[in-house]
């Protein structure tokens, strides 16, 4: 099967953090969005079901966009906000910071 260039994950977010976490997504940082731009990350979505949240964008090399994110200042200005919000962590310095779902039907 071809696969897409598509990157997906879910995470669950504290109940008690959900507001503050949609309110932080609906009002993203001007600075956030052009780093996730500059890394070759799009089409980025984020879908929500109740506390579980699923993650999708397209990207030609998630590798160097988590590198490059890691390194970006604001980026990680925002994690360390929202990583106290997940349950579980995430740390974009470890080889997997995020478990990606695996594609099982691509249409193009």
């Amino acid at each position: 099967m071809e696969q897409s260039n598509k990157f997906a994950w879910t995470w669950k977010i504290k109940e008690a953090c959900l507001d503050e976490y949609v309110q932080m997504h609906l009002n993203a940082w001007p600075e956030i969005l052009e780093e996730h731009s500059k890394a070759g990350i799009k089409n980025y979505s984020i879908f929500q079901n109740g506390n579980q949240f699923f993650y999708v964008f397209e990207c030609d090399d998630v590798e160097a966009a988590f590198g490059y994110i890691d390194k970006s200042e604001a980026c990680n200005r925002w994690n360390a906000i929202t990583s106290q919000m997940v349950e579980g962590s995430f740390d974009f310095s470890q080889p997997s910071p995020i478990v990606p779902m695996r594609e099982v039907f691509y249409l193009k």
